[in-house]
């Protein structure tokens, strides 16, 4: 590992930010700590002059932001994407605190592509988008008074990261190739596909049960190899295809 190179395939990913000065605020904490990666889902107001003026010093960070139309467009390409919540989840991936979400996401990062997801200011992540992604993380703050500005919640993620790279430059063994979560998502797709044709779901049962099964693959942190293992099973088991029709695999 060298220099600040595995920061530069973490992204902090902004879904549904409603105010433009915590986008600008939020490019000025990722900057302060060698982030520079900002993707926005949705926003409702971008880089208008409260923006520019929150982000202080660091307007290079809002003009190469991308801003996306969904969720799965600003996780394109990434291996690892961590949900951060102050809210505990009945259904969800085992949290992780900050700290420990960090070294999972600097250790990726030697490689690969890395996402934080922070949600609305109001109504933070929805169920679905913590669900779209294969880990959840928490800022252990004031159990009383847990609820963090946008920026500040940013910044917290944005430190750990910069200080667990300051603390890994270490040798260690390459860590295998994850999945990106195209991939993932594509397998989760063509599962559920195959658990309907098999009959063991019905498409008047409850999504709880698809829930649960995505939970226990995101825990298991897919890798490249696996993802192909598992499709490849699952187009095994597939009925077979009438003449002339497609495979769903993609």
């Amino acid at each position: 590992m060298t220099g600040s190179e595995p920061l530069s395939r973490i992204r902090i990913v902004l879904s549904r930010p409603a105010h433009p000065g915590n986008i600008g605020a939020a490019a000025r904490a990722m900057k302060t700590m060698g982030l520079a990666r900002l993707y926005l889902v949705q926003p409702e107001r971008f880089y208008d002059p409260e923006t520019r003026a929150r982000a202080t010093g660091a307007l290079d960070v809002l003009a190469q932001a991308v801003v996306c139309a969904s969720l799965d467009e600003a996780l394109e390409g990434s291996a690892l994407s961590i949900a951060v919540s102050a809210r505990s989840r009945v259904i969800a991936h085992p949290p992780l605190d900050a700290r420990s979400a960090a070294a999972a996401a600097v250790a990726c990062a030697v490689a690969q592509e890395v996402a934080f997801v922070f949600g609305n200011e109001t109504a933070g992540l929805t169920n679905d988008e913590v669900m779209k992604c294969g880990r959840l993380a928490y800022i252990p703050a004031n159990p009383d008074y847990s609820s963090l500005n946008l920026a500040s919640a940013v910044q917290v993620i944005a430190y750990e990261c910069r200080m667990e790279l300051l603390g890994a430059a270490r040798p260690g063994a390459t860590p295998p190739a994850l999945a990106r979560h195209e991939d993932v998502e594509n397998f989760f797709a063509h599962l559920e596909r195959s658990l309907y044709a098999s009959g063991f779901l019905h498409p008047d049962h409850p999504r709880h049960l698809l829930e649960r099964v995505r939970r226990l693959f995101s825990r298991a942190t897919l890798e490249e190899e696996e993802v192909r293992i598992l499709r490849g099973m699952l187009s095994s088991w597939d009925p077979p295809r009438e003449p002339g029709k497609k495979s769903g695999q993609k």
